[in-house]
């Protein structure tokens, strides 16, 4: 939703955005596993769930990167109107995530905890590479086991049922469990995914139009991403995790076998230190944050080789993904209105309508060149700030 505008956009990157919002609305349509008396995880489960949505932050982060200047990063006036033009397009998202907040659906809306990660990201992005590398590797590392140690104790001071809902204009009357909710106990908290930005930032700080660099990109995502899966492996299989998790409460669920490889979000994870060995789908975990940060990668490696020619290639992905923001809101209002029972239409319905019309709809404003309507209401705000910071209406 970040705009990746650094002289021309990189279709590359707005395709891989297109694919994250894909993947996200098969998540919110269909379910994690098979129905029936033997359930096993589906490809939904197994393989987008907890990557599109990682995609997704990473992929802001790589979008900051580039509103800041590529692998050019600004310095001076340039980066304090950038820091401003940020700040004013994260609170635009925030307020459009807390009318979704509004609604009544069974969606985790990620908008009002994206924006509070653009806010977090603002004293990022005059840091070296070097540098920038060190924080991405130390957050990823450092930030479970903090998240680890305040989630108990936020949970034992403040109401639970109060936690873990979409942010609504409500919930600033409970300014202490929105805060918390959007830090560490919600479905998206800031304390971990910060580390997804970072990670992002690290990407977009690179010169992504050369070959090599997204080879380099693609062969790192792939170990990272093995690494993180293999590292957990050896934790809870040789080193008896999953038998230091099996008198946990999550345990004692029938369903924990199925909830562990497709969304540890529905457990309580604060009950054992073995938790943080896990690398379970929305975990939270080093292991998990890893892997899909690897993922992620791959899936940018990959849409960037394939548009690096043939920057139309993609079209259909990267027209939806430079509006992504217009389409998953329509996409959360749409699965807000939808009937229940026997008059909803069958998932398969509901999510290739969807995915016809969003493409359909990108790719179109793309070939006209006609932003979206909510990517030009930020975007317009964003541009006016940055101008007004930088005392110079011709700053782009």
């Amino acid at each position: 939703m970040a705009s990746t505008q650094t002289g021309r956009r990189l279709a590359g990157i707005d395709a891989a955005r297109g694919l994250a919002l894909l993947g996200m609305m098969a998540t919110h349509i269909y379910p994690l596993w098979t129905q029936g008396a033997d359930p096993e995880p589906n490809f939904t489960g197994l393989v987008l769930s907890g990557r599109s949505s990682a995609l997704f932050a990473v992929l802001a982060g790589v979008g900051l990167a580039l509103l800041s200047g590529g692998n050019k990063p600004h310095t001076g006036r340039f980066l304090t109107a950038d820091r401003g033009g940020i700040a004013v397009r994260a609170a635009l998202i925030a307020l459009v995530g807390l009318m979704l907040g509004t609604l009544e659906t069974n969606i985790a809306v990620i908008l009002v905890h994206y924006a509070v990660l653009f806010w977090c990201a603002l004293p990022f992005l005059q840091l070296r590479l070097p540098v920038l590398a060190a924080w991405a590797a130390g957050w990823l590392l450092l930030s479970p086991v903090a998240a680890y140690l305040l989630r108990g104790g936020l949970e034992a001071w403040l109401d639970p049922a109060q936690l873990g809902h979409n942010p609504n204009p409500l919930d600033f009357f409970i300014p202490a469990t929105l805060l918390a909710d959007l830090i560490a106990t919600g479905f998206y908290p800031a304390l971990q995914w910060l580390g997804y930005i970072l990670v992002g930032l690290l990407i977009g700080r690179l010169d992504l139009r050369r070959t090599v660099v997204q080879l380099w990109l693609l062969a790192g995502g792939l170990g990272a991403a093995a690494l993180g899966k293999a590292a957990s492996a050896v934790i809870m299989v040789q080193l008896g995790g999953l038998a230091g998790l099996a008198s946990t409460a999550a345990a004692q669920r029938p369903d924990f076998g199925l909830i562990y490889q497709v969304n540890l979000s529905w457990v309580s994870m604060n009950d054992s230190w073995w938790w943080l060995g896990v690398a379970g789908p929305h975990s939270g975990t080093t292991f998990d944050l890893l892997h899909t940060c690897g993922t992620s990668a791959v899936v940018i490696a990959v849409c960037l080789l394939l548009t690096s020619h043939w920057s139309k290639l993609l079209l259909p992905l990267s027209g939806a993904g430079a509006m992504t923001l217009s389409l998953y809101s329509a996409h959360v209002w749409v699965m807000s209105i939808m009937p229940d029972g026997a008059a909803a239409p069958s998932d398969n319905v509901l999510y290739w309508g969807q995915v016809i019309i969003a493409l359909s709809v990108g790719t179109a404003l793309s070939v006209l060149s006609v932003r979206g309507p909510l990517e030009l209401v930020t975007s317009t705000a964003s541009r006016l700030a940055r101008e007004s910071l930088r005392g110079n209406r011709q700053y782009n």
